[in-house]
């Protein structure tokens, strides 16, 4: 059986607030940590019938930064819940959904720097 491991460091201010986010992979193609700025990870605990998550992002995250995050994270959510079950009914009221989220979120981000 093939072992994979995913780490994933975090550095934090004084205040315990993300400066930094890096992760690498054993099995990536990447010679380097990887940089982000923002992060979901979700685990499903079957015996409690919960998801478990952990969502940071870094102080350096811009506001339309992390629209487009949500917005790509929506979309990706989507295709694997479609590849899990085949509901491409589903499937696509969740892209219509990410895509109305999107679009809102673009008003908004004009509305307030027209304010």
């Amino acid at each position: 059986m093939h072992n994979s491991k995913i780490t994933i460091d975090v550095m934090l201010d004084p205040d315990r607030v993300p400066e930094a986010i890096s992760w690498n992979a054993t099995d990536s193609t990447a010679d380097m940590d990887q940089k982000a700025k923002a992060m979901m990870v979700s685990f499903w605990d079957g015996a409690d019938k919960a998801a478990l998550r952990i969502d940071l992002w870094t102080k350096d995250m811009m506001v339309d930064e992390m629209g487009d995050f949500f917005y790509q994270t929506l979309m990706t959510m989507a295709d694997t819940f479609g590849r899990a079950t085949g509901q491409q009914e589903l499937v696509g009221d969740m892209k219509k959904f990410a895509d109305a989220f999107h679009k809102k979120f673009e008003a908004l981000q004009v509305k307030n720097a027209n304010n």
